[in-house]
């Protein structure tokens, strides 16, 4: 079987949420598959992190962190931007396309065989193969240590099968109601269903009703709460960089000074935005709470680990280029409102008075109206288009969630014409900002030539 064939296969499965699941989460299915497979998530160490955003981000810190500590570190991250062999990486590299390949041939075989011996009701689904390949895969090469996202909710997410070292709760909000609940506390107990039994967890304080979700799970469980808050700086309004006492993030980095393990450092990352400090401080705060497993870092090696931290699609600036047709333009993953108003917090620290061009798309059960009422009101043009998924929404869907916030509206449903359409609607001085949806900005990066 060749790559394509292997991710063709894997698609057929559903991608991500594209239907409403006919089959029951249960982690035992996953159990199943996994001791078939000689339970490869035994034969390494993890980090568990959850979270509805931010937790790419943290996650993505720490593995560069960890790297930069002369650790083998394996990076499990969910949706892709371009290749879906991007979700599974060793030291910042993408498992290669042949190795993906022999990995899905053999956890595919062992999945069928499990089904017709009916010792699986069904197939794994699409999220359960690709996680069961990557702990083949981290096992196979054998990692020092795995840094694992969830994909969606926790306590049944096929991630949760493993006995992390530390748990890791990132920024909970709003998002996949549908499946996690209503509130944010239904999200939160979702979310918190990583902690286990005497376990580490790494957090911080965050909206209350999360607060106190996750406060009774840690008493529950014994667990040792551990607060990254230490390592959250304080931020002043005004400046490009850390100026006179000041820090606040600059165009393409956040650039700070932090005493870490009583060591000053300089913290530069090159994820913008108020919103990152948060995650930057969670990833540093894991990584301090790694040494008493035989895991230490310097803060040396964490300031590296930061300025080298590779995670695509967050607020990227990318300059003016041919390519981009002389247009400066921003990609950002922002795909609920909690992510929406982040991107429209780093817009106006970083872009001022600039006239802004968006570029939208969204996942049809997202709350669209409300990402519109937070997003379009500084756009001066919005482009609306559909991401290549099956549950994207339609521009004229989106339209009709738009058209009460006075923008001006443009539908263009092929994704590069769209883009055409958002560059000539741009003045030479203006921006263009690609947003709404991981597919959409993944689709506008290869058009742009960029790689994930």
């Amino acid at each position: 079987m060749t790559y394509q064939s292997s991710v063709q296969q894997l698609y057929a499965l559903g991608h991500e949420l594209a239907s409403t699941p006919s089959h029951k989460f249960d982690l035992a299915y996953v159990r199943e598959l996994l001791t078939a497979l000689g339970n490869p998530e035994r034969r390494f160490p993890s980090v568990l992190i959850a979270g509805t955003n931010g937790k790419g981000s943290t996650a993505a810190t720490l593995a560069s962190i960890l790297r930069a500590g002369g650790y083998k570190t394996g990076l499990y991250s969910s949706p892709h931007l371009i290749s879906i062999n991007e979700r599974i990486r060793v030291n910042r590299e993408a498992i290669s396309e042949v190795e993906f390949c022999e990995i899905h041939d053999r956890v595919e075989l062992m999945a069928q065989d499990l089904v017709q011996r009916q010792r699986l009701p069904w197939h794994p689904s699409f999220f359960e193969m690709l996680t069961a390949m990557a702990f083949e895969y981290f096992a196979s090469v054998a990692v020092d240590i795995a840094v694992l996202e969830v994909g969606m909710g926790g306590r049944l997410d096929a991630t949760n099968v493993v006995d992390p070292l530390i748990s890791v709760i990132a920024d909970v909000a709003l998002d996949h109601q549908k499946y996690l609940g209503n509130t944010i506390g239904e999200i939160a107990r979702e979310k918190a269903g990583i902690l286990r039994a005497n376990g580490v967890v790494v957090t911080l304080p965050q909206h209350p009703e999360a607060n106190d979700v996750i406060g009774h799970a840690i008493l529950e469980k014994n667990a040792q709460g551990v607060s990254a808050a230490k390592y959250v700086p304080p931020v002043s309004p005004g400046a490009a960089t850390y100026l006179a006492g000041r820090i606040v993030p600059a165009l393409g980095r956040n650039r700070y000074p932090l005493s870490v393990m009583g060591e000053e450092i300089m913290v530069d990352s090159p994820l913008p935005g108020r919103h990152q400090l948060r995650n930057i401080a969670l990833a540093i705060t894991a990584a301090e709470e790694l040494a008493p497993f035989g895991l230490k870092v310097t803060p040396k090696q964490i300031e590296q680990g930061i300025r080298e931290t590779h995670w695509p699609g967050r607020f990227q600036y990318v300059p003016a280029s041919a390519a981009s047709g002389n247009r400066d333009v921003v990609v950002d993953v922002a795909h609920n409102p909690a992510g929406a108003w982040a991107l429209r917090s780093a817009l106006s620290e970083n872009f001022g008075e600039r006239p802004l061009t968006f570029l939208f798309a969204a996942m049809r059960d997202k709350p669209l109206q409300e990402m519109a009422s937070i997003l379009f009101p500084i756009a001066e043009h919005v482009v609306l288009t559909q991401a290549n998924n099956p549950r994207a929404a339609t521009p004229e869907e989106l339209a009709q969630a738009a058209s009460h916030f006075g923008a001006d509206l443009h539908c263009e449903p092929v994704v590069s014409r769209a883009l055409e359409k958002a560059i000539e609607l741009t003045p030479p001085q203006g921006v263009v900002v690609v947003t709404g949806s991981m597919f959409l900005v993944g689709e506008v990066m290869q058009l742009l030539g960029m790689k994930a």
